[in-house]
């Protein structure tokens, strides 16, 4: 069952949202800032992401794409962590892609789903704050055309 909790964070980046589209759903640019994945923006598409098994984690998330709207929103669910039942995630990620004035992307992303007391709470809202900002995402951006 999904919590009330969710992680929102906003990047400001300076490429337009086409080419933050691509990083976001072409799998080996998405695996080089997030995790191996099998994505493709078609709603219904069942996917994972694969990472290293941690702990009582097998490395695997499962997902499915809920709803496409290139380039501006994509909504995936997120389901996967231990094979305990009271540590399974199953919570839903939106990204939504604006147009800023001077020609970059703000990117806003929603990971919702989460009970306030889950240990995935705490570590993924720290996560998703560094992931997108820094020079890994700059440098991959700079590959990224349209």
């Amino acid at each position: 069952m999904k919590g009330p909790e969710s992680i929102v964070v906003d990047y400001t980046l300076n490429e337009p949202p086409a080419q933050v589209w691509r990083a976001l759903t072409q799998p080996a640019l998405l695996a080089q800032w997030l995790m191996e994945n099998d994505i493709q923006p078609i709603v219904g598409h069942k996917f994972n992401f694969r990472a290293k098994p941690m702990g009582d984690w097998n490395g695997v998330v499962n997902c499915e794409v809920l709803e496409v709207d290139e380039p501006n929103k994509l909504v995936y669910t997120w389901q996967g962590g231990s094979d305990e039942d009271s540590k399974r995630l199953d919570t839903t990620v939106t990204w939504t892609l604006t147009p800023t004035p001077t020609g970059g992307t703000l990117l806003n992303l929603v990971h919702h789903g989460f009970q306030p007391d889950d240990y995935a709470f705490q570590i993924m809202g720290q996560g998703w704050r560094n992931m997108i900002t820094g020079e890994k995402m700059t440098r991959i951006l700079a590959t990224v055309t349209v």
